[in-house]
């Protein structure tokens, strides 16, 4: 198929089109406590968005990467770290909204979760990679979307879908299929 067989193209028309982003949800076992824990990152202080906030890893995927190709790209960037393998656990459709210009830009995030092969992590200019305890996450400045997430990502119930969309005054609303197991 040719790409302008896609359908992106079709004069007059605006399609809703869509960056694709990872996000990475490590575990492991802590030795010492037998704590699960799940590996965050620390936003740098001088991070635009989440800055000393908690939020999972990950990144962008680069046009030339599958999807999953990028998500452990992403981890060994982030952490150092590499992952024997990472599951996919969910889709989330994020609606930035429309910009300037009319047009509506998305963000579609691709959630994986793994179980950590090692725990020595290093820090980049992204932000510090923290192991914290899974039970433990409440007391935690957690980038807003991730107590949602977290559960639907670390449980074993089925690959979960998610839509955000702007609401009232700026905040993003959140909706997930299916609901987390309680």
């Amino acid at each position: 198929m040719q790409a302008n067989d896609q359908g992106t193209r079709e004069p007059g028309r605006r399609r809703y089109q869509a960056i694709p982003r990872t996000l990475i949800l490590l575990t492991s076992t802590n030795p010492a406590s037998g704590q699960r824990e799940v590996l965050l990152l620390k936003g740098a202080p001088t991070k635009r968005l989440w800055a000393n906030r908690y939020n999972g890893l990950g990144g962008h995927v680069e046009a030339s990467e599958d999807i999953q190709t990028a998500a452990l790209r992403e981890l060994h960037e982030e952490t150092g770290l590499a992952a024997q393998s990472l599951t996919l656990r969910g889709v989330v459709n994020i609606d930035t909204g429309a910009d300037e210009a009319g047009s509506r830009p998305g963000v579609l995030m691709f959630v994986f979760h793994g179980e950590a092969t090692g725990r020595a992590v290093r820090p980049t200019a992204e932000g510090e990679p923290v192991w914290l305890p899974v039970d433990d996450l409440a007391r935690y400045p957690l980038v807003d979307d991730l107590v949602e997430i977290i559960p639907r990502a670390l449980g074993r119930g089925p690959l979960f879908f998610g839509h955000y969309c702007p609401g009232p005054h700026g905040k993003m609303v959140y909706r997930f299929l299916p609901a987390a197991a309680g």
